[in-house]
């Protein structure tokens, strides 16, 4: 289980509003840029006037960066990888990961330095290179539902919510159960005018019974078979992240808080529904 880091101070002391966008940070945001740099020598670096020579080499030919002979044997190459910026510098790295010039403490260093700035990038679980903590297809999708969420008028305020349940699940101080919170409040603004319009109060779980009890005032864009159910795609997904909040109600044995993996989940799985809702793929029938 992944365990969220704590809010800095100033947000704690109540000073300053938490950070709208505080990651995953694509590329090499201006916060990591000197530290990845930095790493890219060490990495290379054997003695003080002595560097990992073949490896660099072999790094700026294989990436064409081009390298300027100037200083120790060795070093101009380091040099050369180490001024890259932006995507190149996230190449070098990727290289000397496979490359298998980086040593395991550089790996874990790097992991650290990655997680600690809210990268959107990680080593992978082979050590040999990098890989993105989310997908772009992944996170251009939950993008594009909240872009539709917000044009849609009887969408209410799902956009927002998704967006919060998006940064609080992927941020740098991630709030699994307010991810989650806000995950349901996203399919429940999207759903609310398909499923229950005029029910001010509905939530997930009053549009569950609507869904029970009328099913055959639903259907989805999804082809089924002639004796099969068409909302019922939509109400296992609806079902799944209504019945899978643990933190919703206190009890004896105490409230389980949701894990950051969940929320996460959740957020995709809301994602999903969002986009169903304001696009027309469940609909009210007439």
């Amino acid at each position: 289980m992944t365990t969220p880091p704590r809010p800095r101070f100033s947000v704690r002391a109540g000073l300053t509003a938490a950070p709208e966008h505080d990651g995953p940070f694509d590329d090499v945001p201006e916060h990591l840029l000197g530290t990845l740099q930095q790493w890219v020598i060490d990495t290379l670096q054997l003695t003080l006037v002595a560097f990992k020579e073949a490896e660099a080499r072999a790094a700026c030919l294989r990436l064409r960066i081009p390298v300027a002979r100037s200083g120790y044997r060795g070093e101009y190459y380091v040099k050369a990888l180490a001024a890259t910026s932006s995507t190149q510098l996230l190449d070098v790295v990727d290289e000397l990961l496979l490359s298998g010039a980086a040593e395991a403490r550089d790996i874990e260093m790097l992991i650290d330095i990655l997680d600690n700035a809210g990268s959107a990038y990680r080593v992978n679980e082979e050590w040999d290179g990098l890989e993105e903590k989310v997908i772009q297809a992944v996170r251009d999708a939950v993008r594009h539902a909240i872009v539709e969420a917000a044009t849609a008028p009887s969408a209410g305020s799902a956009a927002d919510h998704l967006a919060t349940a998006w940064q609080a699940a992927y941020g740098r101080n991630p709030d699994p159960e307010r991810s989650y919170s806000e995950a349901i409040k996203a399919v429940e603004a999207a759903a609310h005018a398909v499923i229950q319009p005029n029910n001010a109060k509905a939530t997930l779980g009053t549009m569950l019974g609507e869904i029970r009890n009328a099913r055959h005032k639903f259907s989805t864009a999804i082809p089924v078979p002639a004796a099969g159910d068409p909302i019922a795609a939509a109400e296992a997904m609806m079902r799944a992240l209504w019945e899978g909040q643990t933190s919703r109600h206190g009890g004896q044995n105490g409230t389980v808080p949701e894990t950051l993996e969940a929320a996460r989940a959740g957020v995709h799985l809301a994602a999903a529904l969002v986009q169903w809702f304001v696009s027309g793929v469940v609909a009210r029938t007439p």
